[in-house]
């Protein structure tokens, strides 16, 4: 798993017939001190998260374990949305 944070949408209206009806979000990799790192990417999202929400993804088969994406050609699903991260007894994020 790895935390990101929920930049975006995007919007499909020709897909594969098991994403139908998935609700897709762009999100960008983020530390646990919430500093974004790396590239965009989409992402599936099973759990009804916004935009500016910090979440935790799964990638590669594991992506494919949750109810919306079983047997979808997808290699990642935002599976959590944090209320807060503690790294070394320190809380580096909380949601407000």
């Amino acid at each position: 798993m790895l935390i990101a944070r929920v930049l975006g949408s995007a919007v499909c209206t020709i897909k594969a017939e098991s994403l139908r009806g998935a609700k897709l979000l762009v999100v960008r990799r983020a530390t646990p001190a919430d500093e974004l790192v790396g590239e965009p990417f989409v992402a599936v999202d099973a759990v009804g998260a916004g935009q500016g929400e910090l979440v935790l993804v799964a990638q590669g088969s594991a992506a494919r374990h949750t109810e919306p994406t079983a047997g979808a050609p997808t290699d990642a699903v935002i599976m959590a949305i944090l209320d807060s991260v503690e790294v070394e007894g320190q809380v580096t994020f909380r949601k407000s």
